[in-house]
């Protein structure tokens, strides 16, 4: 059973995420603790407190203050759980005051969505967030199968964790015939083991993985040449003979078996991903070239349809680096607020006068944040194939709809 994260925590997690990384401490000032799940919070507490001890050590007094101030906002949140959360917790306190020399301390405090590996505490200018940002990637799911003729593995690849679904050992013995059989007789008694012990690991596959809309492919392994016996015979379902991504060699065949498999499947599995971009990505440009088609592209198009719920699918290239910025003109003080790339000047209306930015935000953010809140699905892909550099010289942002439109 593949086990998924559950889908609101995600998207509120990938919110939060956008946030902090925003964040910049003007010193080393910004506090991430990660409490692992099953640990004792006393410790953790503990722990904190020796830090804020040490923080004496601290030559500015203005970032000494800060540090402890958000130490203290830390453990006076973890006193209020009686123990640990099943996941274990992610906390992030700081000054986020813009005002030199004033304070404004903020905490945040999740629950992940899976199960927190990492202990730490980290003091630095900005939080540390790699382990959530882990968590909220796109999970690509592979079929994992080491077989042999005297044992096989079936697992998943999920992101980049791998789980076992099943261990299989077989009867089938090896190739020295006992005494006084005859060789012949002895052959056909191990390929009827060999043969029935193929089809239990087929079965066991079936199991595990037919069914299984997020499974992108399958990899097979093993170190002789009994997996491409497995491969070749029709051993497999139909639907997961569709579906192999690659056939490797590897030296094992057992719970390591699978991690070397992965090992030695590094450029199937990038070649997989690219190959799914390119297929995402040629899709929208099919669109396009119909005289009715469902595809928009350019920034103001697409942001129409996202805030009017008609988007089905965002794409958004890596490149896209457009900003939405609060802005007001020094000569006649008019305000406005305006979506630009990027190093345009940007002239009030009214005055034609260079106007100054207040705050600023990233396009791409407000994209994938609308797109969230309208349950549209969405894709952020690279400009390194031709398919990725077309979007990037079409503005960058493009979309299929749900249905047809004036657009």
């Amino acid at each position: 059973m593949i086990l998924m994260a559950d889908e609101t925590k995600v998207v509120e997690l990938k919110k939060l995420i956008r946030l902090l990384k925003k964040i910049r401490g003007r010193h080393t000032e910004l506090v991430t603790v990660y409490v692992p799940s099953g640990y004792n919070l006393l410790e953790i507490i503990n722990q904190l407190k020796s830090e804020g001890s040490t923080t004496q050590n601290i030559k500015s007094k203005a970032t000494r203050n800060n540090v402890l101030a958000a130490l203290d906002k830390i453990i006076q949140h973890l006193r209020l759980y009686r123990e640990t959360p099943e996941n274990g917790l992610a906390l992030f306190a700081g000054n986020v005051s813009e005002t030199e020399g004033s304070q404004k301390m903020e905490l945040w405090a999740i629950e992940p969505p899976e199960k927190m590996q990492n202990k730490l505490y980290w003091c630095d200018q900005s939080f540390v967030l790699e382990p959530l940002e882990e968590m909220v990637k796109d999970k690509e799911i592979y079929g994992l199968l080491a077989v042999d003729k005297s044992e096989a593995t079936i697992g998943y690849l999920i992101g980049k964790k791998i789980v076992v679904f099943k261990h299989i050992e077989s009867l089938v013995p090896g190739k020295t015939a006992a005494g006084g059989w005859s060789q012949a007789r002895y052959d056909r008694i191990r390929q009827g083991l060999l043969n029935d012990f193929l089809k239990e690991v087929s079965d066991v596959a079936t199991q595990a993985f037919v069914g299984k809309k997020e499974l992108l492919g399958l990899i097979v392994g093993g170190p002789g040449p009994v997996k491409d016996t497995f491969v070749k015979d029709g051993y497999l379902h139909y639907e997961l003979q569709k579906k192999i991504a690659g056939v490797v060699d590897i030296s094992y065949t057992n719970e390591p078996g699978l991690h070397e498999l992965v090992n030695r499947a590094q450029k199937i599995l990038v070649n997989a991903a690219v190959t799914k971009e390119i297929e995402l990505l040629n899709g929208f440009f099919t669109e396009l070239q119909k005289d009715s088609g469902l595809a928009v592209y350019g920034w103001k198009k697409v942001k129409d349809a996202l805030q009017n719920g008609m988007l089905q699918k965002l794409i958004v290239s890596e490149d896209f680096d457009w900003i939405r910025s609060e802005l007001k003109c020094g000569s006649c003080g008019n305000e406005e607020t305006r979506d630009y790339k990027p190093n345009e000047k940007q002239l009030c209306s009214r005055c034609r006068m260079e106007m100054r930015t207040s705050a600023t935000e990233d396009l791409i953010d407000v994209a994938i944040t609308t797109a969230e809140d309208f349950k549209t699905e969405y894709h952020i892909v690279s400009s390194s194939t031709r398919e990725g550099t077309q979007l990037k010289e079409l503005g960058g942002i493009g979309g299929i709809l749900r249905y047809r439109t004036k657009y």
